[in-house]
């Protein structure tokens, strides 16, 4: 059953449902929260299920709290729909029960509460009580389809899990890439599988602790940057905790003392500065609602790292809720004339809004005690999107209200709207999907693309604009516009300059991509070392794959065509046996010079290594540094006038090399990546690690290979490790040039 089990002592924050305004947050004063509807009991409602249906002209109980809150959003919906979809679900689950003893219907009654809470229409609640009947009962597609609909067919059959009798450890991978393709054709797919995972985190309590970070792990990797991407905040807060709690066990229960220790406080720092707001509002005649939010576990814990020891002020911040767009500026102004601001935490996402349709202005001020309180300024529609996102934009695939002959009661919201039917990211993830040669494949990649969390947009010299993801090169952009046929692409002009094509984009560049006539250009190999988005890496692993050059089997370490792991769970690549550990050589890649006998030093600032095209500079005391032909370093020697000494590489094929990794922080990462690299039969002379800055971190290591040709696909090992986004050749700026 895809309900695992529910245990009224969950293990993780006990976070109540969220309601229209505001979800609320866990460890914060009563009086700072808005009344909300009581939390619903599941144990009740599922002995009402046990009453089986009811009268066919009466409203069964169960569904009560559903009812009342879809009407909240939609006072004029037919509820006939709902109530058939209960009488259908409750009796064909009839006689299962969760792992924790209640009847199974409590489960999806929970799903389709969320979503009613959320402002989820009609159709996508009738789908959300059906949604586990044919997976886990006798129902089919068909009978679904006879009494409800196509829609609401299609969307059961996006939420349906594949068997693992047929797929096997197959299975989870290949149903989020079913799930996926299913949520490119109707983002309601993946709205009932975040509200299916939150009601499963809530009741994660009776499953065995593995299982548990298991589930933990997937959310946090998948499902959580899925919730980001579709805008819904209230969803994505709460699993956010939910998997803190399990996979952080002492973080949270030092975060969940901050909160209890901050709630015990006499004074209330961010109160007193909310009633001065409301006070600045009322004489400017500006009619606002301010509202304190607090922030929820993972909020306060990364507030508390990058801070230091947490104040009053830190635990919320300060909403502002207006009624039209220019109302936010006039708030803005009056604040900022009236308080101190904090001009560094400006932000205007209502000009410019997030690739997820959030809009708000972000501003802090400060008062003389030092305190300071963030605060979001957004209008009503604005704050119901920020916090369903695509949820509360109703059903996008309606007509609109004036065309329907009912006048529309499924379009609550007027004004603008955005089309998140097929928003950039997930055109990206349609389309490398299909190019994803094995389940591992895409597993391991659709991990690495969720994680790239920001966007930006680069025009074409046609006009046309691409959607990249941030730290994307113009190799990205090239598969991004072209396709496989990027393969011809020769180079690039950006803003009007020529570029190379590993030249990171900035959100706003213009590019020109220049491409080769010859039908038969192929990609450099290289360009994997700079390729970000997932598609331009398996469009160019493709092409590898299928033009072999000698010693790449030998280089990648596998006989597989993939880039992944080819077996394990998805969150350790299969444990292989690592290859003889080579004892670290103090010489680097052997390199002789003309004429012979000149003492020869690699350069620091390119760190060539076999095969590397190699040029060489004479510098003082007779040595010749050798630097790669397209570094930069060589390019000034030349063109100051330095005469070049012809180098060549020796007869060893030994080479020390030194990469950057740069990754998301997580647990083990240290410990995966060494793993990584050993597997590749790779030594490490040196390692370093960086303090991890806004979550990341960078990881330098020397290596010593024992053959160069091994290169390519020790650094293909190392981008696989989950979390890790990029993997590069480091460069120091020039010193040896005098």
């Amino acid at each position: 059953m895809s309900a695992e089990a529910t245990n009224p002592a969950t293990p993780g924050p006990a976070t109540p449902a969220p309601t229209r305004s505001a979800p609320l947050e866990p460890g914060v004063p009563a009086a700072h929260r808005r009344k909300a509807r009581p939390r619903i009991d599941l144990r009740r409602l599922g002995r009402a299920a046990l009453l089986g249906p009811t009268a066919r002209d009466r409203l069964p109980d169960a569904i009560g709290h559903v009812a009342d809150a879809h009407r909240a959003h939609y006072p004029d919906a037919k509820l006939d729909p709902l109530r058939r979809a209960y009488v259908l679900a409750e009796s064909s689950h009839r006689g299962q029960m969760r792992k924790s003893g209640e009847p199974y219907i409590t489960h999806p009654l929970a799903v389709t509460l969320i979503l009613a809470e959320l402002g989820a229409e009609t159709t996508t609640l009738t789908a959300s009580l059906l949604h586990d009947t044919v997976e886990d009962t006798e129902v089919t597609l068909d009978q679904v389809r006879t009494e409800f609909g196509d829609e609401v067919c299609y969307l059961v059959d996006g939420v349906t899990k594949l068997e693992k009798v047929d797929y096997g450890a197959a299975a989870e991978p290949e149903t989020f890439r079913k799930m996926l393709v299913a949520t490119g054709n109707d983002v309601r797919v993946m709205s009932i599988k975040l509200a299916d995972r939150l009601h499963n985190m809530r009741t994660l309590g009776v499953m065995r602790p593995e299982k548990q970070e298991r589930i933990a792990k997937v959310t946090r990797d998948v499902l959580i940057p899925l919730a980001e991407r579709l805008g819904v905040q209230a969803l994505k807060t709460e699993l956010e905790d939910l998997v803190f709690a399990i996979l952080h066990r002492e973080e949270y229960e030092h975060t969940r003392e901050l909160i209890a220790e901050n709630a015990g406080r006499d004074d209330d720092p961010l109160a007193e500065i909310a009633e001065e707001v409301r006070g600045v509002l009322r004489e400017a005649g500006i009619q606002a609602e301010v509202l304190i939010r607090p922030r929820h576990f993972v909020s306060v814990h990364r507030v508390s790292r990058k801070r230091g020891p947490m104040r009053g002020a830190d635990f919320g911040r300060l909403l502002v809720l207006v009624n039209e767009d220019a109302d936010c500026y006039g708030v803005l102004g009056e604040l900022h004339t009236c308080l101190t601001p904090v001009v560094s935490e400006f932000k205007d996402f209502i000009a410019v809004p997030k690739f997820n349709l959030y809009q708000s202005l972000h501003t802090a001020v400060t008062r003389g005690d030092g305190q300071v309180a963030e605060v979001l300024i957004r209008t009503h529609q604005m704050h119901k999107v920020a916090e369903a996102g695509v949820i509360a934009l109703g059903n996008p695939y309606a007509p609109p209200a004036e065309d329907q002959p009912d006048g529309g009661g499924e379009r609550p919201f007027d004004g603008e709207r955005a089309d998140p039917t097929r928003p950039g990211w997930l055109s990206r993830l349609l389309d490398w999907q299909e190019g994803a040669p094995d389940p591992d494949t895409f597993w391991s990649t659709l991990r690495e693309d969720l994680a790239q969390d920001r966007e930006i947009t680069v025009f074409r010299a046609d006009g046309g604009s691409l959607g990249l993801p941030e730290g994307a090169s113009c190799v990205d952009a090239a598969y991004a516009q072209y396709g496989e046929d990027a393969h011809a692409c020769i180079g690039a002009r950006v803003n009007g300059r020529l570029a190379t094509l590993s030249t990171v984009l900035r959100d706003g560049d213009t590019v020109q991509l220049l491409m080769g006539q010859d039908p038969a250009s192929e990609p450099s190999r290289e360009w994997l070392e700079h390729a970000h988005t997932a598609a331009a890496r398996i469009a160019i692993q493709r092409w590898i794959a299928s033009h072999p050059a000698p010693g790449d089997e030998e280089a990648s370490g596998t006989s597989g065509t993939g880039p992944g792991p080819s077996a394990g769970t998805p969150e350790r690549p299969a444990e292989t046996p690592a290859r003889p550990v080579e004892e670290p050589v103090a010489r680097p890649a052997s390199a002789v010079a003309d004429p012979p006998g000149a003492s020869v030093r690699m350069a620091g600032c390119c760190t060539p290594v076999p095969p590397d095209e190699v040029t060489g500079f004479a510098v003082r005391g007779g040595v010749v540094t050798v630097h790669r032909v397209e570094c930069a370093g060589a390019a000034r020697m030349m063109s100051a006038g330095r005469p070049e000494v012809a180098v060549r590489w020796g007869d060893t094929t030994e080479c020390r090399v030194t990469l950057v990794a740069e990754s998301f922080g997580r647990p083990h990462l240290l410990a995966d990546l060494t793993e990584a690299i050993a597997a590749e039969g790779v030594a490490i002379v040196s390692a370093t690690v960086e303090p991890p800055t806004q979550q990341r971190v960078r990881h330098t290591y020397t290596l010593q290979l024992p053959d160069a040709a091994r290169l390519q696909g020790l650094m293909r090992a190392m981008r696989d490790v989950p979390g890790v986004y990029d993997v590069s050749r480091a460069r120091h700026p020039e010193t040896a040039a005098r």
